[in-house]
């Protein structure tokens, strides 16, 4: 059984980055209510250039009281999924860099002048938990993950993000991007590939030679 210091060392950045993003929001939720424009901050695709901190806060940006809540709801159950992973901080890193991946990829959807939320990112984060269990995991660990994968893989296939950029949800109080959803979990996918992918030659390279 793991100690407490061990579990720290295994969930802390990943935790500490999940209570980030969700304080992000809620900060800008308020900034928002201030007189902050949203505008200062959302995605823009004519702006990202000019302002490149677009790529990170437009997933701070929320357009309903629905939107945050049910986008924190889902950043929380990443968060947990992270937790009952392990997630080393390499995984945490990983899913850091492909955030702004994740918004790049709105760049083939002229259509959508401008983006908000977490949706976006907490796609990417099951992806990372996925790609990193399946590649570093053990055996009953990566069954899991491929059957989360197969999961995630199927809500990305429903939603046929490749149709009409911004699509009126039932059920939901504002327009919503699929495409962020897949570009995403594609962005986590990739960053963490080779995040997983260096960590397993580190190790390699670090392992004492056998005397021959």
């Amino acid at each position: 059984m793991l100690g407490r210091h061990h579990l720290r060392r295994y969930v802390g950045s990943w935790c500490a980055v999940a209570a980030l993003f969700g304080a992000c929001s809620l900060v800008t939720w308020m900034l928002v209510h201030w007189g902050v424009s949203r505008t200062l901050l959302d995605w823009q695709p004519s702006l990202w250039l000019s302002q490149p901190w677009r790529l990170y806060t437009a997933a701070w940006v929320h357009y309903s009281p629905m939107h945050l809540g049910g986008n924190l709801l889902a950043l929380g159950l990443v968060a947990w999924l992270g937790i009952a992973a392990r997630m080393q901080w390499q995984a945490t890193v990983a899913w850091c860099l492909s955030m702004p991946f994740c918004h790049l990829a709105l760049l083939a959807l002229p259509e959508v002048l401008h983006y908000g939320g977490l949706s976006g990112i907490s796609h990417g984060g099951v992806a990372v938990v996925v790609t990193w269990l399946l590649m570093l995991g053990q055996p009953i660990q990566r069954r899991i993950a491929a059957l989360l994968g197969l999961g995630l893989v199927a809500k990305i296939w429903s939603e046929s993000p490749w149709g009409e950029g911004l699509r009126l949800v039932e059920g939901w109080d504002i327009a919503v991007v699929p495409w962020a959803h897949a570009s995403g979990a594609v962005a986590g996918l990739v960053c963490a590939l080779g995040a997983a992918s260096w960590l397993r030659w580190w190790a390699h390279r670090a392992r004492p030679e056998r005397a021959a």
